[in-house]
């Protein structure tokens, strides 16, 4: 395949916003050999997936969770008509003709129906004490996280061909085959009969492969195939449909009339978004992007009109300048100290090996002659379970950890005279004390630890200082 087309993936709150969608991306005024030339990558419908596994949140427990629990025998069975009763109804919302609405809901009952079967087989297996199904249970999470991800794909596709659309739904969720190949060769079986000059494909975020898309990538699973998908059919241009404009800062918290589309920016910026958990894109799924030189775009479903923020490897500013302010609201500052640490080895490797057993995800970190920091996105139980492991292996070590917001000014070059000064100076205007701070030497981003309570003071102030007046000279500029 050449670069002649695009890959394009849509969120799962776009996806809910059907006639808007259809309006915006899917169809978008095309009409004829316009419409074609571009592969669509869907999630599951905003709130689905939450139903199936866990919500993303809240964590209240969905048909998986209630399945692993095994509390009630009739949990998860009531859990899954939920789901289809959700699925109903979110069909209903959208197909006009009985006859498609029809077979919109059948699909529906087909997929529910044979995962429930499978779920009642390992049930029956579990109650019986000889028999442990705890391997089963990771299948088990990838078969009802691919649930979601057919149904919009479908329907989508349904609704595609009412209007006269040449679309294709293409089911990557190996719901029903045995061949448990690599993801590649599942996508690229997929491909190959497909004519993208005359057929839109449609095309499942989940794709069932050997090495358990769930397992490997959690949540972040739907950008993973979409990047696969990308770099393996050669695409000219990635891009991503989500609910917002990739903004200089959250609008709620600076203003709708102050937070800027950020229009250009790199990789580098990408990864350190992702690093916080802002939700640009999976690092995974840049990296395959990155190395093949595909730009990503990043647009908004709701603004039709604008060409959204483009990503991509070489980009730098002309002016250095802060791009973005952005942060962790609720992170975990872990403190390592041990006196006899100066000179010997080995201690910073044990704690990362810790870390990694415990799940949990560093941020940043921080180090001195006698003393290793970990700025952690974990919650409070999960740091405790790691202090006490910590504790155990180093019992003279002094181990603790505390509550704090991590506000970090972003840039694809930052290196502007002055800027930390201006920060500094900005956060004591706003009266906010300084936890710690973070410069990296490559002029990307600058960290600053702060108290839960003065995040969105310091993202503010932040804002106001480096990204509004950001192109006003510093007192030390001027006094030059």
């Amino acid at each position: 395949m050449s670069r002649a087309h695009s890959v394009e993936k849509i969120g799962g709150t776009s996806m809910a916003a059907t006639a808007t969608l259809f309006d915006n991306v899917l169809i978008a005024g095309r009409n004829g050999a316009d419409l074609y030339h571009r592969i669509f990558v869907v999630s599951a419908y905003a709130g689905m997936t939450d139903l199936l596994l866990e919500h993303k949140k809240s964590g209240e427990p969905g048909v998986f969770a209630r399945f692993v629990a095994d509390e009630d025998a009739d949990g998860w069975r009531e859990a899954m008509e939920t789901v289809r009763r959700a699925m109903y109804e979110r069909n209903a919302t959208m197909f006009v003709r009985a006859d498609r609405l029809a077979e919109a809901n059948a699909f529906v009952d087909m997929r529910i129906d044979a995962v429930a079967a499978c779920l009642d087989d390992l049930a029956r297996l579990r109650s019986h004490g000889r028999f442990c199904v705890k391997e089963q249970l990771v299948t088990v999470r990838e078969l009802l996280a691919g649930l979601g991800e057919a149904h919009s794909a479908h329907s989508t596709a349904l609704l595609l061909r009412d209007r006269g659309v040449n679309a294709q739904f293409v089911d990557l969720t190996l719901w029903d085959q045995q061949d448990m190949r690599e993801l590649d060769d599942r996508i690229m079986e997929a491909f190959v009969p497909i004519d993208l000059a005359t057929t839109l494909p449609i095309v499942t975020g989940y794709a069932g492969c050997s090495e358990g898309m769930v397992r490997l990538y959690a949540r972040g699973y739907s950008e993973m195939t979409f990047s696969r998908i990308a770099v393996l059919t050669k695409a000219r241009e990635a891009i991503i449909h989500k609910e917002f404009h990739l903004s200089s800062a959250d609008p709620r918290l600076v203003g709708t009339d102050k937070a800027r589309k950020i229009g250009r920016t790199n990789y580098d910026v990408a990864d350190q978004l992702a690093n916080l958990g802002m939700e640009a894109i999976h690092p995974g799924a840049g990296r395959g992007l990155r190395q093949t030189d595909i730009p990503l775009r990043v647009r908004n479903t709701f603004d039709r009109e604008d060409g959204g923020t483009l990503i991509c490897g070489a980009y730098v500013s002309d002016t250095p300048r802060v791009e973005i302010v952005t942060g962790v609201r609720h992170a975990q500052a872990l403190q390592f100290f041990e006196q006899d640490m100066v000179g010997v080895k080995g201690y910073d490797a044990s704690i990362l090996e810790v870390l990694a057993r415990h799940g949990a995800w560093i941020v940043s970190k921080a180090s001195n002659a006698n003393t290793i920091t970990h700025y952690l996105s974990a919650d409070a139980t999960t740091v405790k379970r790691v202090i006490a492991d910590l504790q155990a292996l180093y019992p003279d070590a002094a181990i603790s950890a505390q509550p704090v917001s991590i506000v970090s000014v972003i840039g694809s070059d930052i290196s502007r005279p002055g800027l930390v000064h201006d920060a500094l100076r900005a956060l004591a205007d706003a009266h906010v004390p300084i936890v710690a701070m973070q410069h990296q030497i490559r002029n990307v981003d600058v960290q600053f630890i702060v108290d839960v309570d003065h995040y969105e003071a310091t993202v503010g102030a932040l804002h106001r200082a480096l990204v509004e007046d950001g192109e006003q000279p510093s007192e030390d500029r001027r006094a030059a």
